[in-house]
């Protein structure tokens, strides 16, 4: 199950932040490719995974191959064209693990659109918790609570964690990035937000937990100005460029997985 905040009709993105994917949780039979994601390409866009429970494979053309566990985050950065597969490893399968995170489409600054794809992985024990009364932040992209990420990215953005305990309160710091919450688990009495939903801020907000905590993700940052066009897995800002990927795609002029036969076709 995918739950798709971005983007939407009534908000197409938040500052550079232009595709949000809650994925799960879910489990997945053994010896099955349920959950699989064949391999598909990328323009324009960098790709973060982030989990909050299980675990999956990341495969790509740069010669990658990295497990990502949940506090991790996988950064890749498509550039100019770059192709990935996520598989769901076998011992998750077998073991009955539930699968659950976050995976989000950040567009890149447009000087960096064609450049080099390039893939970083950066282990949990790199992103520390950061304990204030009732909550914890923990930090992934950006600057946030005075907290800076030890992930670089070309333009400023911002990406947390936060947990609140039950009917616990939080102010938000003030920012002239443009900033959205979406709430993963949990429930939040103020602003009313149940499960699932996403809030974006037009002023400063105080959070007020509901009696089973929020387990909620802040992000955004500089707001990105026209044109920007979205179709399948590629952001560019001309027609063109978006026609000329789906066709290298298709026939074969685009980077592939070598040892993996199975792709997507562009629609």
């Amino acid at each position: 199950m995918i739950k798709r905040l971005l983007p939407a009709k009534a908000q197409r993105r938040v500052g550079p932040f232009i595709f949000v994917d809650h994925m799960g949780p879910a489990t997945f039979v053994a010896g099955s490719t349920e959950g699989d994601v064949r391999q598909h390409p990328h323009i324009g866009l960098a790709t973060v995974t982030y989990l909050f429970s299980g675990a999956m494979q990341h495969s790509d053309t740069l010669g990658t191959r990295q497990r990502i566990e949940p506090g991790a985050i996988n950064l890749m950065r498509a550039g100019r064209g770059i192709a990935h597969s996520e598989r769901i490893p076998v011992d998750i399968r077998q073991e009955q693990v539930q699968v659950e995170g976050m995976q989000i489409w950040l567009m890149l600054p447009e000087e960096q659109a064609e450049s080099e794809p390039s893939f970083q992985h950066y282990p949990a024990a790199l992103f520390p918790v950061m304990q204030v009364p009732g909550c914890e932040i923990k930090v992934l992209l950006g600057e946030y609570f005075s907290q800076t990420s030890v992930v670089s990215f070309p333009s400023r953005c911002c990406y947390a964690e936060l947990k609140l305990d039950p009917c616990s309160n939080l102010t938000l710091p003030k920012s002239e990035q443009q900033l959205a919450i979406y709430l993963a688990k949990g429930s939040l009495k103020q602003p009313q937000l149940n499960a699932g939903q996403m809030l974006v801020m037009t002023d400063d907000l105080t959070v007020l937990a509901g009696d089973d905590g929020a387990h909620f993700m802040l992000l955004g940052g500089d707001a990105v100005a026209d044109p920007v066009l979205l179709n399948w897995n590629f952001v560019a800002r001309t027609p063109e460029r978006l026609a000329q990927a789906k066709a290298d795609w298709n026939s074969g002029n685009f980077p592939r997985l070598t040892d993996d036969p199975e792709w997507i076709p562009a629609p």
